[in-house]
């Protein structure tokens, strides 16, 4: 077994893929209309789905908000170094909501950016 995607539900799916591709450098690997459902996926990630793990984005045709309720927790990103990818996501035009530093009672660095439905991603700091 092993973890295909997670899903996410979106409000505007082209303001979802832009902050995605864009900002964090994901690929789009398919899109498909489901017009009968009244609905779109996208599939995005940083390698090919056959490869690892990709996020499902979920567009139901005339929803433009979801509540992320206080069960969701983040998506994490491993990075190389956390001080310079939110400096790059935020000339991108992405939201940095905590910046780089150690994580509380730990020494693993971390930061945080949310996406464009208030959904968090955590960057975390590969350790050499």
């Amino acid at each position: 077994m092993r973890i295909l995607h997670t899903m996410l539900r979106v409000g505007e799916l082209e303001r979802s893929l832009a902050f995605y591709t864009e900002v964090l450098g994901m690929r789009l690997l398919r899109r498909q209309d489901y017009p009968d459902g009244k609905f779109t996926l996208a599939f995005v990630g940083y390698q090919d789905e056959e490869e690892g793990a990709v996020l499902e984005l979920t567009y139901n045709w005339g929803v433009d908000a979801y509540e992320p309720g206080n069960a969701y927790g983040h998506i994490a990103l491993e990075v190389p170094d956390a001080k310079k990818a939110c400096d790059e996501i935020r000339a991108r035009g992405g939201k940095v909501v905590r910046e780089a530093g150690p994580m509380k009672h730990g020494s693993t660095v971390i930061a945080f950016v949310e996406d464009p439905d208030g959904y968090k991603v955590e960057l975390i700091e590969r350790r050499l």
